[in-house]
C-alpha cells in the first residue's frame, strides 16, 4: 500500500511518529517518508537513529500545524498524510487551553485545507478516547477534530481526498501515562493511586501503528475505527509493575474519568462490528453503507451497546501486561 508513495506524518517525533516511522521503513519501500515536526533537536536525534545512508527515503520537514502556509509547503507532492501532532497533556490543556485549540482543532483545519488543495488521496488522524463524552478540554478539541475529518470527505470535491479517524486507548509506555509514572515511583515504595475502581484501555505502540495501517487500507472516507483493546483495573496495573510497593489513595484529578469511553450509547447507533474492530460510519457519506457492511462481514451495533473499559469483554492479566512492559526500553521486570 505504502510501496513507492511519498508519505508524510505530522508529529512524526512523537512516541507514536517513533514507531511508525520504524514499521514503514521496515516493512514498505515508500519513495518519501517525510517527518514533519516543530522540536529540530528530535529531529537530530531521529535523524541519528535512522541514519540518511541506510534510510534515503526520510526528510525531515521543521513545521508548526498551525502554520497553514508551511503545511501547504509541506504536503506538496505528498500521497498519504497520518496526523499524529497535539496537544495531548490533559494538566496543560485545562491551563492553557487557547493553545490546545490553535494546535488541536485549528491545526487539523490546516491539514484538512493543505490535504485537499495538494491533492493528497488518504488522511488518517489520530484520535483518543478522551473524545468521547468529553469533560476535559483535551479530550473536547480532539472531538472537535474528529468532526472536522469525518466531514471533510464532503468538501474535498473534485479532488478526491479522503479522510478517516482512528481512535484508541492508553499507550503502554507512552510519554505522560501512568506506566512510567508507576516505575519511576516504585523506587519510592508507594504508587499513587487516584480511584482503586478506575479502569482503561491499554493498547502497545506496535499494536497501535499496525491499527493505523489497517485502517488506511480499509478506509473510505469519514470513518472513526476503534479496536478491540483490553482494560486493565489500575490496581492490578499496579500489582503488575511494584508488586512490593503500598498504594496511596491520591483522589481523581479535574479532567479524569473513572472509566473511559470509546464508543458511547448516541455513537453506537450507526457503528458497525467487526471481529477485532469497530467503524462509526459517518453521518454524511457519498458511500453506500449497506454494501459496506456486508462487504466487510461486520454487523450493527444493538440498540443501548456502549464500549466502555469498565463493562469490555476483554482484560488484561497481570502476566499479559508484564509481557507487554517486557518489550519497553529500560524496563528491568519486576
Amino acid at each position: 500500500m505504502l510501496n513507492e508513495k511519498v508519505v508524510l506524518v505530522t508529529g512524526g517525533t512523537g512516541s507514536f511518529g517513533q514507531q511508525f516511522v520504524a514499521t514503514v521503513l521496515k516493512r514498505y519501500t515508500p519513495r518519501k517518508l517525510i517527518i514533519f515536526s516543530r522540536d529540530e533537536w528530535k529531529q537530530l536525534a531521529m535523524s541519528q537513529r535512522f541514519p540518511k545512508q541506510q534510510y534515503p527515503c526520510l526528510r525531515y520537514f521543521l513545521g508548526d500545524v498551525r502554520d497553514r502556509d508551511r503545511l501547504y509547503r509541506a504536503f506538496d507532492g505528498v500521497d498519504i498524510v497520518v496526523h499524529a501532532a497535539a496537544l495531548k497533556q490533559i494538566p496543560s490543556c485545562e491551563y492553557n487551553p487557547l493553545e490546545a485549540i490553535k494546535t488541536n482543532v485549528l491545526g487539523a483545519a490546516n491539514v484538512i485545507d493543505a490535504a485537499i488543495d495538494r491533492n493528497v488521496s488518504r488522511v488518517i488522524a489520530l484520535s483518543t478516547d478522551k473524545a468521547a463524552n468529553p469533560i476535559n478540554l483535551y479530550g473536547a478539541t480532539k472531538l472537535c477534530a474528529d468532526k472536522l475529518f469525518t466531514v471533510a470527505n464532503n468538501y474535498a470535491g473534485t479532488h478526491g481526498t479522503r479522510f478517516s479517524v482512528v481512535r484508541y486507548g492508553n499507550v503502554v509506555g507512552s510519554r505522560g501515562s501512568v506506566i512510567p509514572l508507576f516505575l519511576k515511583m516504585r523506587e519510592r515504595g508507594v504508587l499513587p493511586i487516584t480511584d482503586p475502581r478506575m479502569t482503561r484501555f491499554w493498547i502497545t505502540l506496535p499494536q497501535g501503528v499496525d491499527f493505523v495501517l489497517k485502517s488506511l487500507a480499509r478506509m473510505r472516507g469519514g470513518e472513526i475505527f476503534v479496536p478491540k483493546i483490553p482494560s486493565m483495573n489500575i490496581m492490578d496495573l499496579a500489582r503488575a509493575i511494584a508488586p512490593e510497593c503500598r498504594t496511596e489513595i491520591v483522589g481523581i484529578r479535574p479532567g479524569e474519568k473513572l472509566h473511559e469511553v470509546m464508543i458511547p450509547e448516541d455513537e453506537a447507533r450507526h457503528t458497525v462490528e467487526y471481529e477485532d474492530y469497530f467503524a462509526i460510519l459517518p453521518p454524511f457519506h457519498d458511500w453506500d453503507a449497506t454494501s459496506y457492511i456486508q462487504q466487510n462481514g461486520g454487523r450493527l451495533c444493538p440498540e443501548g451497546f456502549r464500549y466502555s473499559s469498565d463493562t469490555n469483554t476483554r482484560w488484561l492479566s497481570v502476566e499479559e501486561l508484564r509481557a507487554m512492559l517486557s518489550t519497553l526500553e529500560g524496563y528491568d521486570g519486576v
